[in-house]
């Protein structure tokens, strides 16, 4: 656990699930820099008056530090955290109670969830999709007045003229600060008599036609999942390359994003039974909508937001389907891959299988070795590689 320093106090914070050789910090120096500056540090503290809501806090940082405030009442209203992470709100859950606050005293928002109807101060970690950022300010805008102190932060590195004018058209006049230790902050008045306009999400794309049982088939994505907008070159190969079973079968789409590799699994094999998991709140609305979309009315379907198959019990699994991130926001990492792998071991049946698809250079296949005692390779091509391990 490392410690965060604000100007009214430290905070002893994790990520979440908390792991004891974690090396990643739930912070980073975009956390400090907007706590800096709600401190006080340039200008005198920040007015936290009303109703104040926090976009995007990655593990829960800027909520804890926050809710601290609240305790010594220089908060006054009801502050709200806003994400689209199950982990986030697991993370935040934890490091409030760390923080001597009480989780309930903090109302936990996802980002399918209606905003609160008024919003006197709303901070915005930015995050690293822009479309998420888009449907994020289109949905926070009708709480917004023109007394709202709205103040974004990020790494140099996430904050672009895009997201600049994204905040410009939909909220109002924005400028930014200057960086310091590699952040910035981003600054916007809210104009009065905009027009409020919706949310441009969900978007939906019609598959190729050489996909099989989902060839030409409609999938529905809401902002912020992995490529949105069209189908990735990775999932493309592994939908190619989908195990042909036939019968009663538990199948877990594990890391779903929006849904089309269990949808493909049931239409393939209807007598399949597809649990699609995700710690996205927006990825598994997504996989749901994709899954109604194209398969039958009535076709049972079980839609989870959770880490990984932890909630999943042991032993009745027959197969899991698996594209592993290998990043968590800016840190690359096999952390989130090496869960997936090993819950997927618990939850499988002997002779169950976990299907991998990845990329050849992460060397998924050692992992898997060690893990299962078996791996192979299904196919590859240049760039990616499927992996198929059974449980002993």
């Amino acid at each position: 656990m490392n410690r965060l320093t604000t100007p009214w106090g430290e905070f002893g914070l994790t990520r979440f699930p908390d792991h004891p050789r974690e090396t990643l910090r739930a912070w980073d120096t975009a956390d400090e820099y907007l706590l800096r500056h709600l401190g006080g540090a340039e200008a005198g503290p920040a007015d936290l008056t009303g109703s104040v809501v926090v976009v995007g806090d990655r593990w829960g940082a800027l909520t804890t530090a926050l809710a601290a405030l609240r305790l010594e009442q220089l908060v006054d209203g009801p502050l709200v955290q806003i994400t689209d992470s199950y982990l986030t709100q697991q993370a935040t859950r934890a490091n409030l109670r760390r923080g001597g606050a009480d989780a309930d005293s903090v109302r936990l928002l996802s980002a399918r969830d209606t905003p609160p109807e008024r919003i006197d101060v709303l901070l915005i970690r930015v995050p690293k999709s822009l479309a998420l950022l888009e449907d994020q300010l289109h949905r926070l805008a009708p709480g917004i007045h023109p007394g709202t102190v709205v103040i974004g932060t990020g790494r140099v590195t996430e904050i672009h003229t895009s997201t600049l004018k994204l905040f410009e058209h939909i909220l109002g006049p924005t400028k930014t600060s200057l960086a310091v230790r590699k952040a910035r902050l981003i600054f916007c008045t809210p104009g009065a008599g905009r027009v409020r306009t919706p949310s441009p999400w969900p978007h939906s794309y019609a598959l190729p036609d050489d996909l099989g049982a989902v060839s030409g088939r409609t999938v529905i994505n809401h902002a912020g999942i992995f490529c949105a907008e069209r189908l990735d070159i990775g999932t493309r190969f592994l939908l190619r390359n989908l195990p042909e079973r036939k019968g009663p079968e538990h199948v877990v789409d594990l890391g779903c994003g929006n849904g089309v590799v269990g949808t493909a699994a049931v239409l393939n094999n209807p007598a399949a039974r597809v649990t699609f998991i995700d710690e996205s709140f927006s990825a598994v609305a997504s996989a749901e909508a994709t899954f109604r979309k194209n398969v039958d009315a009535g076709v049972p379907a079980d839609f989870v937001l959770g880490d990984g198959l932890s909630g999943v019990p042991a032993g009745t699994v027959d197969l899991v389907l698996n594209n592993p991130p290998f990043h968590t926001h800016q840190a690359t990492t096999d952390a989130t891959a090496w869960r997936m792998f090993t819950g997927s071991r618990a939850a499988l049946r002997p002779g169950g299988e976990l299907w991998v698809i990845g990329n050849r250079h992460l060397g998924y296949h050692i992992k898997l070795r060690r893990l299962f005692g078996n791996c192979e390779i299904v196919t590859s091509d240049p760039k990616f590689v499927i992996l198929r391990a059974v449980k002993g």
